[in-house]
């Protein structure tokens, strides 16, 4: 059986995304496992440069079995980078952390490929039962056809929309204060609030089931 885990917002929790990753491994117990990280890699969390280089490394070893798509956090630093847009906000929104972790004063310090790796991250992922993608969706428009800054920044209305969208909307981005996972019948949030003392979550999927066979966490 052929298992897909997807794995919410990490911001900077590298402690958290080592043991969920080892809780995954042994989950799968030698089966096939293909990982989809929904973005936000970086920001507020202490150690977003190690949460990317660990990302970087699992691609390279694990090549299509990876899956990490972007987040508002990673485009709103490369925003910053290439224009100077709103350097301040970004800053004020978690990118002191980064700058920190990096152990630079500007984002135009960044190391040139965690840049690159960011602008080479795909906006969306879908399998053919779920739609994996930062944000959500824009209602009443075909998931082949959304707009980036709605698969980014959406909240609303794609939150209280309950329509059938032809897959599972597989999403971080709004934080849970419960952490715990919001399964609805057309989408499921993951973003647990790890940066923000919440667990860090993965959902497991197979390709035989839509919706998820079960969660995995780490405090």
């Amino acid at each position: 059986m052929s298992l897909i885990y997807a794995i919410g917002d990490i911001h900077g929790s590298l402690r958290k995304l080592r043991v969920l990753m080892a809780r995954c491994r042994e989950h799968a117990a030698g089966e096939p496992a293909t990982f989809v990280f929904l973005g936000d890699y970086i920001d507020r969390g202490p150690e977003s440069a190690g949460v990317v280089r660990y990302l970087i490394a699992l691609k390279s070893r694990l090549r299509d079995r990876v899956v990490a798509l972007k987040g508002n956090h990673e485009d709103f630093a490369l925003g910053v980078i290439d224009a100077g847009a709103q350097a301040e906000h970004w800053l004020s929104q978690g990118g002191v952390a980064t700058l920190r972790s990096y152990g630079v004063d500007a984002a135009g310090a960044l190391p040139r490929d965690h840049v690159a790796w960011w602008r080479s991250l795909p906006l969306s992922y879908d399998d053919g039962r779920r739609f994996f993608v930062h944000a959500g969706v824009r209602p009443g428009r075909p998931l082949d056809a959304q707009d980036e800054y709605d698969m980014l920044w959406i909240r609303e209305p794609f939150l209280s929309d309950r329509r059938d969208y032809g897959r599972l909307i597989v999403h971080g981005h709004t934080p849970i204060e419960r952490g715990v996972p919001d399964l609805r019948s057309n989408r499921l949030n993951l973003d647990t609030g790890a940066v923000f003392g919440g667990p860090l979550t993965a959902a497991v999927f197979t390709a035989e089931e839509t919706p998820p066979i079960g969660f995995l966490q780490a405090d």
